[in-house]
């Protein structure tokens, strides 16, 4: 999943698809950390240790919470069950904030400390430059929420996922908008990010594909607080239906604003609204927004004992939860199907001996380290039994 509030705040570079700026800072951190690694080694450890990297604080911790949350209980259970090829391990979590540069900071630190395995990042802007310290020093990355086909395609022996692409996404919602709202009027709105721009870019190429062409295309800015100036230009346009590619934060606003300034428009958005603080921030506003997501893990067989051990701590396993727990089980069955614990070795067999048994079912990897069998379906967000709005899964 996936935005970079980073990116936005006006200090980064203005093309948020090119890291290249953060590659000499990367570099040097990492002579810095393996420096300290060797340092460090005197002291030998017997536990395995896997990283677990997102934003704990900040307006993203929710997503956060989800990932340190997922892998935690994972770990518990294979614990339980033995460790990893007879290994104790043990999770180490490093806070990004959603920040490309706190990104390679908490990355250098997992270098030193001797991390062998990373669960994360969220967001896409973060993976895509963390993920080449990791390659660099010798770590294997499975992100449950970075969607941008970027992480995936620059030939890194070490980058996998759980989740699916945006161009796989952005096609889902392309084509739904064209056979249900054929003669809407689009708008297409993105918050500037990797991930954000990636997808509403990748549902604009589908929308146009099928003989649709937007009213209007604009960007925003992560944190802002009033978009008053987008609103009146989507009501002067006529707009009736708003794809926005980004986070939750800014869609609930988005969505508040357009209730209290009388723009009637359905809204439709992917992954990362996938949190029930949607509703909080939107408020009454949410009633009727769509959201691609795949089907629902909790309601995967799989996911049953999981799932009840969450409910039972206070937490619920929604959207990125059970990607975390999977990606953690991935781990230790690649590892197992290695006969080592050597990430290279791992990463080898994730991509040659899978499927893997996980809560969210059966997961298999290609040369890229994509999932072979990435789905998306249609949610839409209304008020569920207990007279409080959620997301329930709709279909196409």
């Amino acid at each position: 999943m996936q935005s970079l509030v980073g990116i936005a705040s006006g200090n980064q570079e203005t093309d948020p698809l090119n890291f290249g700026s953060y590659r000499m800072k990367k570099s040097l951190l990492s002579a810095v950390a393996l420096i300290a690694m060797v340092a460090y080694s005197g002291a030998a450890r017997a536990d395995l240790l896997i990283g677990v990297a997102g934003p704990l604080t900040g307006p993203n911790a929710a997503f956060g919470a989800q990932l340190q949350k997922g892998a935690e209980q994972a770990v518990a259970d294979i614990n339980a069950a033995g460790g990893i090829n007879g290994e104790k391990v043990v999770i180490e979590l490093g806070d990004d904030v959603s920040d490309p540069k706190q990104g390679i900071s908490v990355a250098n630190k997992f270098v030193a400390d001797g991390v062998k395995f990373v669960v994360g990042h969220f967001n896409s802007g973060v993976s895509i430059p963390a993920s080449e310290v990791y390659a660099e020093n010798g770590i294997m990355q499975i992100t449950p929420a970075s969607t941008n086909p970027k992480f995936t395609e620059r030939g890194l022996w070490n980058t996998f996922r759980t989740c699916g692409r945006d161009d796989q996404q952005g096609a889902v919602a392309g084509a739904y908008i064209a056979k249900h709202f054929k003669d809407a009027k689009v708008a297409v709105v993105h918050d500037k990010t990797p991930y954000g721009q990636g997808l509403a870019d990748e549902t604009k190429k589908a929308l146009n594909a099928a003989g649709i062409t937007e009213v209007m295309y604009e960007g925003i800015q992560p944190g802002e607080k009033d978009y008053s100036a987008l609103i009146a230009k989507m009501k002067g346009a006529g707009v009736t239906m708003v794809y926005f590619g980004g986070l939750h934060t800014e869609a609930g606003l988005i969505l508040r604003q357009m209730a209290s300034q009388g723009l009637k428009a359905t809204m439709m958005s992917g992954d990362g609204i996938t949190s029930n603080e949607l509703a909080s921030i939107a408020g009454d506003a949410v009633e009727g927004t769509l959201m691609t997501f795949p089907p629902d893990p909790r309601n995967n067989p799989n996911a049953k004992e999981a799932v009840e051990k969450f409910r039972k701590a206070g937490f619920e396993p929604e959207a990125y939860t059970l990607y975390s727990y999977a990606a953690v089980q991935i781990f230790a069955e690649a590892a197992k199907a290695a006969g080592t614990n050597d990430p290279t070795a791992v990463a080898d067999a994730a991509k040659a001996k899978g499927p893997f048994k996980t809560v969210i079912g059966d997961i298999g990897f290609d040369a890229k380290g994509d999932i072979t069998r990435p789905d998306y379906t249609m949610y839409t967000w209304g008020k569920g039994d207990d007279g409080k709005y959620t997301y329930k899964e709709t279909g196409l």
